[in-house]
């Protein structure tokens, strides 16, 4: 599903990464663990192709960094949720638009759009809350619109870059339960995270990254 093999990545101010090997199979939950500035996010980058190594590759189902072309990529992001730490809402637009945005912009057809909004909604336990706009959420209802979003186009593995940094205990318990169903229906997760204290509680699988190398 994902392999990424002796990859190294550098950054114009020296950082980067230096050598990192992961694989995620289907079904997966695993844990990316690291202090902050470790190289998380890169990490994630390089598996929606938003960053390329300079050394080492990266294989996202069949699509591979060495020889992807630019056309390629955007029907790769396709098959991947990806979940950000700050929500990345539509301020303009309201729950239901925010997430029917990303059927939209690939043709999905009109009543489609709408049954499949519902229902990732339904998901997530927002369903009432579907004509709302996001400024009218708290940060846990945020978060969950940014779940609907990524789960709508129904992807193979949801990529979550520290998505209960900014929400209480209790809120973080709730999106993690929910990441925990996608998880179980089959969907893939990696979770990069600095919650050092949400892991050790989890009997999932962890890698660690450190200085730009996973450590596993």
């Amino acid at each position: 599903m994902v392999k990424i093999q002796r990859v190294k990545l550098r950054y114009s101010d020296g950082e980067g990464l230096e050598g990192v090997n992961l694989e995620v199979r289907d079904g997966d939950f695993t844990y990316l663990v690291g202090p902050t500035g470790a190289g998380k996010s890169s990490v994630l980058k390089l598996i929606y192709m938003d960053e390329f190594p300079s050394e080492g590759y990266v294989q996202v189902d069949e699509y591979n960094s060495r020889d992807v072309r630019p056309s390629e990529i955007p029907y790769l992001r396709r098959r991947l949720g990806i979940i950000f730490q700050d929500f990345k809402l539509l301020d303009d637009r309201d729950v239901f638009e925010n997430v029917a945005f990303a059927l939209r912009v690939t043709g999905v057809r009109r009543k489609d759009i709408k049954r499949r909004t519902l229902r990732a909604l339904a998901e997530v336990g927002l369903s009432h809350k579907s004509r709302k706009m996001p400024n009218l959420l708290s940060g846990g209802e945020q978060q969950r619109v940014a779940i609907a979003r990524a789960i709508v186009n129904e992807p193979f593995i949801i990529l979550a870059d520290e998505p209960t940094g900014n929400l209480d205990p209790k809120t973080t318990v709730e999106i993690m339960n929910i990441l925990d169903k996608l998880n179980a229906r089959g969907t893939a997760v990696l979770m990069a995270t600095h919650n050092f204290e949400l892991v050790n509680s989890s009997t999932k699988r962890v890698v660690s990254i450190k200085n730009g190398r996973t450590l596993t």
